[in-house]
């Protein structure tokens, strides 16, 4: 299948299923479901999901297995992205081209929505299927520790302290492996678990999520400095409005692109394990350093 064809059933799926897990818009409290719904189904690329889907079929599992993972995990995305936008954060007006959360729906509403978010993820995952080498307690682990204080948040909390303040290059690496990699590769690795997948198997997709989340990363940093608001569909040149660290601020843009090409190609070699198989994740992979926006 065409990757763009790959990634549009993804979407697609998803976003059904998402519709499924989540209370109506009408629901008691109608406030908030209106406010998880306006953010969630704002028109993201639906990248974490889309991984996690491919990861089970890479391991010999089916897509539709894996969707409580990859529904948890969007919500937790969508979560950390809400609460990154609030103006005790990055304070931003703009998300995914529309105004984020706390513009339409005020500040204690958006923190509450972000909340919830956080809250139905694991109401979600507990929904999968247990397979006989990766209980439930697993999964859940899985997710908890990606999104928790040792990665996620502790990748926020460095890059708050960071903002103005010279930052070496490896606690730059670590803030992208903490905000951005760790759920990456834990959808990948939630994708895998839920086909079953051997510990040789999971190990490979640990290593290429970990390339390609660093990767991708390094990409947002340069897309920030080199694209419009209109085309990221988020304001432009933020970082640098608040000097925080990033890749071209701190090696220049073309090592940064140069760092992002050698990335991706760690996490191409990564998936070796898995053959002719991994031909759309590798493809995938391409479209992440070719990518505009």
């Amino acid at each position: 299948m065409e990757l763009q064809d790959y990634l549009h059933a993804s979407v697609q799926k998803v976003d059904h299923a998402l519709d499924q897990f989540l209370p109506k818009a009408s629901a008691k409290s109608a406030t908030i479901h209106k406010a998880m719904r306006y953010s969630l189904f704002a028109g993201g690329k639906r990248l974490r999901p889309a991984l996690a889907l491919a990861a089970a079929e890479l391991c010999g599992g089916l897509a539709e297995d894996a969707l409580p993972a990859a529904c948890a995990v969007e919500c937790i995305h969508t979560y950390s992205l809400i609460h990154d936008d609030l103006p005790c954060m990055d304070d931003d007006d703009l998300r995914r081209g529309r105004p984020t959360s706390h513009k339409v729906f005020g500040e204690g509403i958006a923190v509450l929505t972000g909340d919830a978010l956080l809250t139905i993820a694991f109401e979600i995952l507990a929904q999968a299927q247990a397979t006989p080498r990766h209980g439930m307690a697993a999964l859940i682990r899985e997710l908890a520790s990606a999104s928790g204080s040792r990665w996620l948040i502790a990748g926020q909390v460095l890059d708050l302290e960071g903002e103005g303040k010279p930052v070496t290059k490896a606690a730059l690496k670590f803030i992208h492996e903490s905000k951005t990699a760790a759920l990456l590769t834990c959808a990948l690795r939630l994708g895998a678990m839920s086909a079953n997948a051997t510990p040789a198997k999971l190990q490979a997709l640990t290593h290429f999520g970990h390339s390609l989340g660093l990767a991708f990363q390094v990409i947002d940093d340069i897309l920030d400095v080199t694209q419009t608001t209109e085309k990221l569909g988020k304001t432009a040149g933020k970082d640098a409005a608040v000097t925080k660290a990033t890749y071209p601020a701190l090696f220049g843009l073309p090592r940064a692109r140069e760092i992002a090409a050698e990335l991706t190609k760690e996490a191409q070699g990564a998936l070796a394990p898995f053959g002719k198989k991994a031909s759309l994740m590798r493809a995938l992979t391409g479209s992440l350093l070719a990518r505009e926006y």
